[in-house]
């Protein structure tokens, strides 16, 4: 069953999808949060149902700013905001009578799994949490990979920043180009994003300029460091150009036990999107891992 719920952070309405799995409750419940520029008709959505089938209440919703759920600016990556959102998304979870509310956990893909990392890390009514395919941020890691780079890159937002507080226009680009400039330039984020693959009713092919800027300084990384005792699963594809494997490893090493790594056999980031049956392996591996930890 799948039931369209909307519930409430920081007074902006958020929209989601909860999914409830045949048979007597209450049951463990698992919170999804997705890709970057993601809304839970993709990514996070397709998760949902298959742990739904594997026995789990899930909720998959749209983050402030995107898809059908509140705020603005439209399609702005807000860390501290998705955070609150997750918060807000395990206690309607908690309310209500077919989940166990001792029993929740925090799954994230992409970008979502860092967001949910330091989400479960810091909250804990969360009493478990997986990631998949991963983007774990860390300014250390960011600074030291683009260079001279990384300082430019801040000059660059401070300065759409400015214009935009000095009343000037919320500055868009493309989410995703084959050729040219957009937020995840390149064929492989377009073959998903960009075709029939990711197709759905609420994604915009559009992210704030400064949503990049946000990215630069997001430290998801640290909740590594804290989510003891709390147990988890890093899965991580073995070739990743968009989400690296390095840095699955590292979130890994810097876990302490209970914990679990996962590698999946795939060629691209997105395989673990929506290709089978990687998708399906990477559900079993996050549903084996929760039966003997949530």
């Amino acid at each position: 069953m799948s039931e369209r719920v909307e519930f409430g952070a920081d007074g902006i309405t958020l929209v989601g999808d909860l999914r409830v799995p045949d048979g007597r409750g209450p049951r463990p419940a698992l919170v999804l949060s997705g890709p970057f520029t993601g809304t839970r008709g993709q990514v996070a959505g397709r998760y949902a149902e298959g742990l739904a089938g594997a026995g789990y209440v899930t909720l998959a919703f749209d983050h402030r700013n995107w898809g059908e759920s509140g705020g603005t600016p439209r399609g702005h990556e807000d860390p501290q905001g998705k955070l609150r959102d997750l918060r807000a998304a395990v206690s309607l979870l908690r309310s209500r009578p077919e989940v166990d509310g001792g029993r929740i956990g925090a799954v994230g893909v992409g970008l979502g799994a860092g967001y949910a990392l330091r989400f479960a890390a810091l909250d804990p009514r969360v009493g478990a949490f997986a990631g998949v395919a991963g983007s774990y941020g860390n300014p250390y890691g960011t600074r030291a990979a683009m260079g001279a780079g990384y300082r430019e890159a801040l000059a660059r937002h401070a300065e759409v920043v400015e214009r935009q507080d000095r009343g000037g226009p919320v500055e868009y680009l493309p989410a995703v180009a084959e050729e040219g400039e957009a937020a995840m330039p390149g064929p492989e984020p377009f073959g998903y994003y960009g075709t029939e693959r990711g197709a759905c009713p609420h994604w915009r092919n559009e992210v704030t300029r400064a949503s990049l800027g946000e990215l630069l300084t997001v430290d998801d990384m640290t909740g590594a460091d804290f989510l003891s005792p709390t147990p988890g699963l890093v899965v991580h594809g073995v070739i990743d150009r968009l989400c690296s494997p390095e840095g699955a490893e590292e979130v890994y090493r810097r876990m302490e036990e209970p914990k679990r790594l996962v590698w999946l056999d795939t060629r691209h980031h997105t395989d673990l999107y929506d290709t089978e049956p990687l998708v399906t392996r990477a559900v079993e591996a996050v549903a084996e891992f929760l039966a003997e930890h949530l």
